[in-house]
């Protein structure tokens, strides 16, 4: 594994954070919702992971009081199955326990087993359904959470 080294996102991060979010996700964010988590939600906090100064990945959760909400975990697909993703979880989850958050909630598609898999490494667990949560396909969510 290439070192990665994680640092906060920046605005300036915006184009890097969609390109890989327009090559990871069928349903990706626009540039206007990024912006808006940068400028106006005071609970959001982005990482991005970078190898070799390129930005191969980022993570996002909102941090309101003692609870966290994981909004994006992507890695580029070129990257991809080198333990980068892992890493950047770990890497959020860390930032959130700094900020004493104690719970983590996130969304999931119910298709994708192998993010679901990597929650599990982490504690995470099955909670409820969010039915045709996802507007590209109509896709149930799983909604899964952690208590750290």
């Amino acid at each position: 594994m290439t070192e990665v080294t994680f640092r906060q996102a920046t605005i300036a991060d915006v184009k890097s954070l969609l390109r890989i979010e327009n090559a990871v996700f069928s349903s990706p964010w626009t540039e206007k919702a990024f912006r808006n988590e940068f400028y106006t939600n005071e609970y959001a906090h982005y990482i991005v992971a970078e190898q070799e100064e390129a930005i191969i990945g980022y993570a996002g959760v909102w941090m309101i009081l003692d609870e966290g909400h994981i909004t994006n975990v992507a890695i580029h697909p070129n990257q991809q199955g080198n333990g980068y993703g892992r890493a950047l979880l770990a890497e959020l989850i860390h930032i959130a326990q700094e900020n004493n958050v104690t719970k983590i909630t996130l969304e999931v598609r119910i298709s994708n087993t192998k993010a679901q898999q990597l929650y599990q490494k982490f504690g995470f667990k099955n909670g409820a359904i969010r039915k045709k949560y996802y507007p590209d396909n109509q896709e149930d969510a799983l909604v899964m959470w952690v208590e750290l």
